[in-house]
């Protein structure tokens, strides 16, 4: 896999020297971009909105950072819970690449023990034949739910362990055309008729487990920083140590994620983050409800609790966010940072992604007059 790394380039806001612009990006110079940005999206649900409502934003989310020169735009896995419209991956990856020109489309993950890997591959040759050069692939471990609807999904309590987990990711390696891959289910079937390229597998994790997994097999590996865990300098680390090349990869790829939410004042990005903060709030307290409209925020009686929370987000005006990103960058050695928006509203996620990228030095896409 090999990551595009943009150019510097000047923002041009318009109007008159030293006259703000309302809703522009700010009026500087900006360097070139230190590594690739990419965007992780959950379709979130806020309050007052309906599931078509949520997948709309994504749609407009997608769109914007296609325009803006991120370099891949992410969809997770996440069932029965009220503030999550993400449940299928393929199905949203196959509209949001159709709706895009240019970013890549893949799964932030496909939550492999959910899923035979037959299908999985299926499904994933498919988009990568309707969309080629354009799909990842983002496997990961973890159910991306309860045990009960886990079970549901699985439909067997003796498959809610992840032992199987490497042999399937194998499988699913052998069924997508990895040479290295011998015996396994690639003997007798094949993933499409006649392939002429594969989507870009990625392993997913928040552990030393997928960490070593990703090296052994020489895969990108993305380490979801967003979860809040301590781990992320060990783990990368690991994951280079035991990093072998592959047809795949020739060196380490490592994707870290990050909660990232700008706004044009430090003041507007911590109530924007509000909502984002009670959403999380609900996820670890096993309360699970729709995003909180910034109204609702400021009223809500967890209010003190969500903000009393430890976080490693990212919050602030363009300039704060851009050297807090560079600080993340550093301390782990990512060769790309992927960011989640998480607040009420799709304008507010929208405008966030502008800010950054101008702060960055992301070339947006040039289109044809």
């Amino acid at each position: 896999m090999t990551a595009r790394t943009p150019s510097g380039h000047v923002v041009d806001t318009g109007g008159r020297e030293g006259e703000p612009v309302p809703g522009a990006l700010p009026q500087v110079m900006i360097e070139p971009a230190p590594l690739p940005l990419s965007v992780l999206e959950l379709a979130t649900v806020g309050s007052g909105q309906s599931t078509a409502d949520a997948l709309a934003a994504t749609t407009r989310v997608a769109q914007a950072a296609d325009r803006l020169g991120y370099t891949r735009i992410w969809v997770a896995e996440h069932h029965n819970m009220p503030a999550v419209a993400s449940t299928n991956p393929p199905v949203l990856i196959a509209h949001l690449a159709a709706a895009t020109a240019r970013i890549r489309v893949g799964s932030g993950g496909v939550m492999l023990p959910n899923h035979a890997p037959l299908v999985v591959a299926e499904q994933f040759a498919l988009l990568e034949a309707l969309h080629p050069g354009r799909i990842d692939l983002g496997i990961g471990r973890a159910p991306g739910t309860d045990a009960h609807t886990a079970i549901a999904l699985r439909r067997d309590p003796a498959a809610l362990g992840a032992e199987d987990f490497p042999q399937h990711l194998l499988d699913l390696l052998g069924l997508l055309g990895d040479r290295r891959v011998e015996g396994g289910l690639a003997e007798r079937f094949t993933a499409t008729p006649a392939p002429t390229s594969s989507p870009d597998v990625v392993l997913l994790g928040s552990s030393g487990f997928s960490a070593q997994l990703a090296g052994a097999l020489g895969l990108p590996f993305a380490f979801a920083h967003h979860f809040g865990g301590p781990n992320v300098q060990a783990a990368v680390e690991l994951y280079r140590e035991s990093f072998r090349p592959s047809p795949a990869l020739d060196r380490p790829h490592t994707v870290v994620t990050a909660n990232v939410l700008a706004a044009d004042t430090e003041e507007d990005a911590r109530r924007l983050a509000l909502p984002g903060q009670l959403m999380r709030l609900a996820i670890r307290t096993n309360r699970l409800r729709p995003v909180p409209s910034l109204e609702e925020a400021q009223t809500d009686p967890e209010r003190a609790a969500a903000e009393a929370m430890p976080s490693n987000a990212v919050v602030g005006d363009p300039g704060q966010v851009a050297a807090q990103l560079r600080e993340l960058a550093t301390a782990t050695g990512a060769d790309e940072l992927m960011l989640s928006a998480s607040t009420h509203g799709v304008a507010e996620r929208v405008r966030s992604l502008e800010l950054v990228a101008g702060a960055w030095g992301l070339v947006p896409e040039v289109t044809a007059a």
